[in-house]
């Protein structure tokens, strides 16, 4: 295929020249990781972040970055704990009130009304209503850098998932049926989310 380069160029340290940075537009759309955390004192903590994503199989490693120190990051490194809980379309409107920027003490599971069930092995409680949870167990936390070796406030966090909740109508014969739970994702506007579209098969090579 010939292509006559004909592309936007443009080095981000030096500005994108659009209306609206394009990045997480064009990197889109990506899983929402819904984190439950407590706080060592007790605290729930619930929170969307729009950069997630599973890295491992065995063992199951998903991880999240969390721009800025939140309170997520905070609680996870307190008490070495998260559950990652599943947002689906009928939960996006709860999801988004819980990304609201409310003070440590403020227990997001209340401020969005959702009902929560106790985990079976780490303390966090999950979001009773998603079809999905992992329970994971803290493994590493990465402060990002750039090329250069310069330090940034961004932080990746990541866990060993040690326990799975799996809403049985989500199961068909075996088979765990992902167009079923209507995952939503996040898109690269301010309010933008994504619903999973038509599924599409290939043959692997090999």
């Amino acid at each position: 295929m010939t292509r006559t380069e004909s592309h936007h160029f443009y080095e981000p340290a030096h500005g994108h020249r659009l209306a609206h940075d394009p990045l997480n537009a064009i990197v889109a759309p990506r899983p929402i990781g819904w984190i439950s955390s407590v706080s060592g004192a007790g605290v729930r903590n619930l929170a969307p972040y729009s950069f997630f994503n599973l890295f491992n199989y065995a063992p199951p490693i998903i991880g999240f970055a969390s721009i800025g120190w939140k309170d997520s990051a905070a609680n996870i490194a307190e008490t070495g704990e998260f559950v990652w809980n599943m947002v689906t379309r009928p939960l996006a409107e709860a999801m988004n009130a819980s990304s609201a920027m409310v003070e440590r003490a403020v227990d997001e599971f209340t401020l969005a009304g959702l009902d929560a069930l106790p985990s079976t092995l780490v303390k966090p409680d999950r979001v009773a209503a998603s079809p999905v949870q992992f329970e994971c167990r803290h493994t590493q936390t990465l402060q990002l850098t750039s090329a250069a070796g310069v330090a940034t406030d961004s932080w990746v966090i990541l866990g060993e998932v040690v326990g799975i909740h799996i809403d049985p109508a989500m199961i068909e014969d075996g088979v765990y049926q992902t167009m079923r739970a209507a995952p939503v994702m996040r898109g690269g506007g301010w309010g933008d989310y994504f619903d999973l579209g038509p599924l599409f098969r290939m043959n692997r090579p090999g």
